[in-house]
């Protein structure tokens, strides 16, 4: 059985994690919220954006063909893997890790064993993991110290820089997805080659949408087709910022709830080391007051 002192020192130990893991908690709430109201406004203009360019394209009847919808043989390939900064989230990063194995074994087994596998990596826990696999696309650790389109925008023009130049035939981003502050959804989304939508039954009003370009529409389609895909790559690390704050979260919920059930299996050891102790003093006080009184 544990000394009383030791028993103390894990004690207070204890008491001190769960009052940190406490404050991690209200810090990522507060963060979380703000995190959650930036993808709730950033979707509807994303989903809108990319209805647009469908119907654009759409019209044009194959007059234009943008370089980013160019079909090449999937020789070499771009993983943009995001996840966080930091840890203590739970399995927020190890499921973005467990995603993009999974993903370069169903889908580009050949190309890996062929060396043709690039990864970009967005925060810093997915650099140090797949920079020791490897040479990474740039340096992108910085990203959510100061979360900004600016920021992402300078990704997403390297990669469709790697593919207008044919280093890439497709690029793939893995990525959290955001649903509730305890759900998160691994998601692996082509972003390129471009891959025409289908139009949903309810979508045919829009779909027959009469515009008029101006000033013509190889020039819209030109300038919305790469803004579109640095909005893509923005909402991406929008959605995976959201769910790093709610995985983070739950977890210090959860460390915090485990402290506390500690805390009672301690005090409870505790108590009983203590009587013990007491018990064992009053014995021998007895002994050596019986000893006493044959000695006489």
């Amino acid at each position: 059985m544990a000394s009383l002192k030791e028993v103390r020192n894990r004690i207070v130990s204890v008491q001190s994690t769960q009052q940190i893991t406490k404050a991690m908690k209200m810090v990522a709430a507060a963060k979380l919220r703000r995190a959650q109201d930036n993808i709730l406004r950033m979707r509807p203009y994303a989903q809108r954006l990319n209805s647009i360019l469908t119907n654009l394209t759409g019209q044009t009847n194959g007059e234009v063909v943008s370089e980013y919808a160019v079909q090449r043989e999937v020789r070499q390939v771009l993983i943009i893997a995001v996840t966080s900064d930091r840890g203590l989230a739970g399995a927020f990063n190890s499921n973005v890790f467990k995603g993009v194995n999974a993903l370069i074994r169903e889908r580009y087994a050949a190309q890996a064993a062929a060396g043709n596998v690039t990864m970009m990596a967005i925060g810093k826990k997915a650099h140090d993991y797949f920079g020791k696999r490897g040479p990474l696309l740039g340096n992108y650790t910085h990203v959510f110290g100061k979360l900004s389109f600016d920021t992402v925008r300078v990704a997403a023009e390297e990669a469709m820089l790697g593919f207008r130049e044919g280093r890439f035939d497709e690029v793939v981003m893995v990525y959290n997805e955001f649903r509730n502050v305890a759900t998160q959804i691994i998601r692996a989304e082509q972003l390129l080659p471009l891959v025409p939508a289908e139009p949903a039954a309810n979508d045919a009003k829009t779909m027959n949408v009469d515009y008029i370009f101006e000033p013509s529409k190889e020039e819209i389609v030109q300038t919305l087709i790469p803004q579109s895909l640095k909005v893509q790559l923005y909402k991406a690390v929008l959605e995976s910022n959201a769910s790093e704050h709610g995985a983070r979260m739950t977890a210090m919920d959860k460390a915090t709830e485990n402290a506390g059930e500690l805390l009672k299996s301690l005090k409870l050891t505790y108590n009983r080391t203590r009587q013990a102790a007491i018990t064992t003093e009053i014995l021998e006080i007895v002994g050596g007051a019986e000893a006493l009184a044959a000695s006489r």
